[in-house]
C-alpha cells in the first residue's frame, strides 16, 4: 500500500493533479474517509492535471457530475445520500463504476465495494484499473492518503 501525507488542501490537490498524469480511461479512483478530509481537494487537482477548467464541486445532491473537456473524461460520483448497493444502483450509477469512457471517481465509495469486490474488479473491468484511497486525519490539516491499485 502506497502513503502520502498532506499538509493542507492545496497539497492534497497538487496530489491528484500529480495523478492525473498516470490515469487512462477505464480508471476508477474510489474515495473512502470521513467528512472535511479533501476527497473533494483531491478531484480538484485530479481536474487540473486532466486539463478541466470547470468547477469542480461534490455532486452530494445531484449524485454525479460529468465533465468532458479535459484530457480524460472525468465522472465525479458522490455516495454519501445512498446507503446500499440496491440503492447505488437503482439510482444508473453503476454503470460508471466500470466504464471505458473516462476516469471515475467516487467518493464514499465504501457504499459500492467490500474487499472482495475490490479483489474481483479486474474481472468485472477488463482493462480498467481501480485505485482504493482511503483518507484519515493526522491532525487538524495534515491528512494520511493511502492507496493501492487493483486490476490492469
Amino acid at each position: 500500500m502506497n502513503s502520502s501525507i498532506t499538509n493542507s488542501p492545496e497539497e492534497t490537490a497538487a496530489l491528484g493533479e500529480a495523478w492525473a498524469e498516470e490515469v487512462a480511461p477505464g480508471w476508477t479512483i474510489a474515495l473512502c474517509g470521513d467528512l472535511g478530509m479533501g476527497k473533494t481537494q483531491l478531484v480538484k487537482g485530479l481536474a487540473r492535471g486532466l486539463g478541466i477548467t470547470a468547477r469542480i464541486a461534490s455532486p452530494t445532491f445531484a449524485l454525479v457530475n460529468e465533465h468532458t473537456a479535459g484530457r480524460v473524461s472525468l465522472f465525479h460520483l458522490d455516495l454519501y445520500r445512498l446507503d446500499t448497493r440496491a440503492q447505488i444502483a437503482g439510482a444508473g450509477l453503476d454503470e460508471y463504476f466500470f466504464t471505458p469512457r473516462g476516469v471515475t471517481v467516487v467518493e464514499w465509495a465504501e457504499r459500492w465495494w467490500d474487499e472482495v469486490q475490490r479483489s474481483r474488479f479486474s474481472v468485472q473491468s477488463p482493462g480498467g484499473r481501480l485505485r482504493w484511497v482511503k483518507f484519515t486525519s493526522e491532525g487538524e490539516t495534515q491528512r494520511r492518503i493511502e492507496y493501492e491499485d487493483f486490476g490492469s
